[in-house]
Parts: structure tokens; sequence; C-alpha cells
């Protein structure tokens, strides 16, 4: 069984790479986007780049969070007003905003001064939809691995908008799990914060490409395995979430 990594490996990935060979899992780094003939592999830790480009020939699935999931979250647990719209309704906003892609990294996830300052349409397509929500400070952000809808393990990573890697506290844990989380895969990383002295959460990211700061890698890695497996292995409730 094959852990599959892209030729590029950040230290998130070396340190997945040491607890797949820890557990005796086979590691195989490509140097392209390229699958070789031949290749075999059951899982990945990845950007979604690569993971688009290599998991369909390998017949791996991917599971993330729908791409409207936070903008459909209550707002007792957003804190702010989230919006999935398409990228040209965003050039009209005429205020200081938060943009982000659901699921990928096509638009830049900053704060952005007006809609005029985004990406235009010679550059993304304009119906690609992009989140919108009120501009937060966070005083503390924390990331979270759930799987079967408990925190498996979790990690500090800043405060005051500045990394700053750390342990969890007791009521970050608490309220990552009091999400609805019948509406997330099995296996995701969902990140929480504090804002105004309240929590809420952040985002939604694949476990398949998220970074682990101080997450206990073996831990990290069992939720990555669920999330980046093949196709076959997925459980009914979780076919809803593959990418």
């Amino acid at each position: 069984m094959n852990l599959i990594l892209p030729p590029r490996i950040t230290d998130s990935a070396a340190r997945l790479r040491a607890a797949a060979r820890a557990r005796g899992l086979d590691t195989v780094q490509l140097d392209s986007f390229s699958v070789p003939g031949g290749l075999r592999a059951a899982h990945l830790h990845a950007g979604p780049g690569f993971a688009d480009a290599v998991a369909p020939p390998l017949g791996i699935g991917l599971l993330e969070a729908p791409a409207d999931w936070l903008a459909r979250l209550p707002r007792e647990f957003t804190g702010r007003e989230v919006r999935l719209v398409p990228l040209r309704e965003a050039y009209g906003l005429r205020r200081p905003v938060f943009v982000k892609s659901p699921n990928d990294k096509s638009i830049p996830a900053l704060v952005y001064a007006d809609g005029s300052r985004l990406p235009g349409p010679d550059a993304v397509d304009p119906e690609t939809e992009v989140l919108v929500s009120d501009v937060t400070r966070f005083t503390a952000e924390y990331r979270t691995y759930l799987l079967d809808g408990a925190v498996h393990t979790a990690s500090r990573y800043a405060e005051n908008g500045r990394l700053s890697l750390g342990p969890v506290p007791r009521e970050a844990v608490a309220f990552a799990e009091r999400l609805p989380l019948a509406s997330l895969p099995s296996a995701i990383v969902v990140d929480v914060g504090v804002s105004d002295g309240r929590w809420s959460v952040i985002e939604a990211n694949a476990a398949w490409a998220s970074g682990t700061y101080l997450c206990d890698p073996q831990r990290a890695l069992d939720v990555v395995l669920r999330a980046a497996a093949p196709l076959g292995s997925f459980a009914e409730r979780d076919r809803a979430f593959l990418r």
C-alpha cells in the first residue's frame, strides 16, 4: 500500500511520510504530475493540483467538504456572514471582505479592499464560486483533524494573525465536536478560532491537502488515509463528499 507524495515536499508531508514509514507503509514521491506506468497506490497527501492529476488514474477518491458548507452553517457557528457567490458577483462588492476559494487555491485567501481587487476575468472564470465573508480578527486559531465526528488530533497554529504553534484548549475540541458533523465527510480538517471572546469556525479543509503544524503525525495520518483512499473503500455516507 503506497502513499503518493508530490515533487515538492512540505514539512508536513515529510512528517506524514515518516509516520507512514514507521507503520510499514511504502511512500513514493513522484518527480512530476504524471503517473508512471504500472504504479499502484492507495493514498496521497498533496495540494489540489497534484491530487487532481494523479488521483483519477490511480483510482484514489478524495474527500472534501461541500463548497457551500461554511456558507450553510448557522451563524452560531460562524459568528459572521458567509456567502458562496460567483466571482462575477463578488466584483461588485464595495467594502473590505475576506474572499477565498472553497476547496482549492485559485483565488488567494485574502482580505480584499473591495471586489475590484479580485483576480479579473482574464485570469479566472467569472463563474468560479468563492466564499465571501465579513473581515474577522481571530485572536487564536486551531487546526482540528476530525475522524468519525471526533477530534483525532489538533494544534494551535496562529495568534493574532501570526504563526504561533502550541497546544489546544479543551474548549476548542468541544466546539469542533459540537458542529453539525453529519454535513461533513468522516475524515476532514476544520479550523476553529476565537474572535471577540467567542468560538467560530474559520474553514474546512481536505485532510489530504492540509498542514499538520504540531498535530500528532500518526493520528493525522489516520485521517489522511481515510480521506484519500481507493474509490471502492468509501462507506456510503462518504460518497456524497468525493471531490
